[in-house]
């Protein structure tokens, strides 16, 4: 098949084990990130196969009426970027992975990084030493603090690990079954939204985002929260009620944040509130990106083409599509 990579922004997956998984296929990979619809259609229109990296780039109606030859998206997790009605009406297969048999273990641990950077104000104090000072302020410590984890699935989890061997106090903020799970695992479950905001001195966030977590996280939450408290976000932007993250930094409550997704990816505008409040630590999406997690995704993704190929798809999202003339899988 012609395939066709897009917003590989470090050209690495050519250099990943998994990528002779495509040998025998024709592939091209972008390495810029291009999101109006035109320019994409140009570059996509002899694409049978597209490869999207997490979303960074929304594919729509619009770009999908634009391309005739595409049979298939391949990707991995949850696609609030995609339009699979379109797809659906179009022919176009969407095959995508969901259930991971492993957490991301570099989610977590870029979840850990980011807490320690914050409450020891590790870049602060970096600019201060490169600047030719010396200590420039006084940090806090974790061990016996209290550690919310809003979302308990297979990183909130893993997560929350991490705060129990730093000695910290772990409260769980979750749905019914996940909040029975980390009972069992022994930790805390919160007995309100309101009591867990106001009572964690660290807030993280580990949920899906779906029609029904958007905005979960409201400005009365963030309002709850201590002056001394940091709320970290290395899920989805759009968990958090929009505007409301900027605003309660402004009125100081909490006091930190630690932020590693944002409403528009990638962010080029240095000009954003939150690149320029001395109380923020941020990231660009690097939750993860990592060598080995890479390894893991794409060999599901590229298998996920090869098995399409094989008149096997797996993971198919759509399935109703595959008996269009369009998707017939003997063409």
């Amino acid at each position: 098949m012609k395939v066709s990579i897009l917003d590989d922004y470090h050209d690495t997956l050519r250099t990943l084990e998994a990528f002779r998984k495509l040998a025998g296929h024709e592939v091209t990979v972008w390495n810029d990130h291009v999101q109006d619809t035109e320019p994409l259609a140009q570059r996509l229109k002899d694409a049978e196969a597209l490869v999207l990296i997490r979303e960074r780039t929304k594919i729509r109606a619009p770009l999908l009426e634009r391309l005739p030859k595409l049979k298939l998206i391949s990707q991995r997790s949850v696609f609030p970027h995609i339009d699979v009605d379109a797809c659906t009406r179009l022919g176009v297969v969407l095959c995508s992975n969901q259930s991971f048999s492993m957490p991301s273990y570099a989610t977590a641990e870029l979840t850990w990084g980011m807490i320690i950077a914050s409450m020891r104000d590790i870049p602060l104090q970096m600019a201060s030493l490169k600047a030719g000072k010396w200590q420039a302020g006084v940090g806090s410590t974790l061990r016996g603090k209290t550690l919310g984890i809003f979302g308990y699935g297979k990183i909130g989890a893993v997560v929350a690990g991490y705060g129990k061997a730093f000695g910290m106090k772990v409260m769980v903020l979750a749905r019914e079954a996940s909040q029975a799970k980390a009972r069992a695992d022994g930790h805390a479950v919160a007995a309100s939204k309101a009591g867990f905001f106001e009572e964690c001195d660290v807030v993280t966030l580990h949920l899906r985002l779906i029609d029904a977590t958007r905005g979960i996280v409201t400005a009365q939450d963030l309002a709850r929260m201590k002056p001394t408290a940091l709320i970290v976000n290395t899920s989805r932007a759009p968990l958090i009620e929009p505007g409301a993250l900027v605003s309660a930094l402004r009125a100081g409550r909490p006091g930190k944040a630690a932020i590693d997704v944002y409403e528009e990816e990638p962010l080029r505008d240095t000009a954003h509130p939150l690149l320029n409040m001395p109380n923020v630590v941020c990231t660009p999406h690097l939750g993860y990106v990592t060598r080995e997690d890479h390894e893991i995704a794409f060999a599901e993704i590229f298998d996920q083409i090869n098995a399409y190929v094989a008149g096997k798809p797996t993971n198919v999202v759509n399935p109703q599509v595959l008996a269009s003339a369009r998707t017939n899988l003997r063409e």
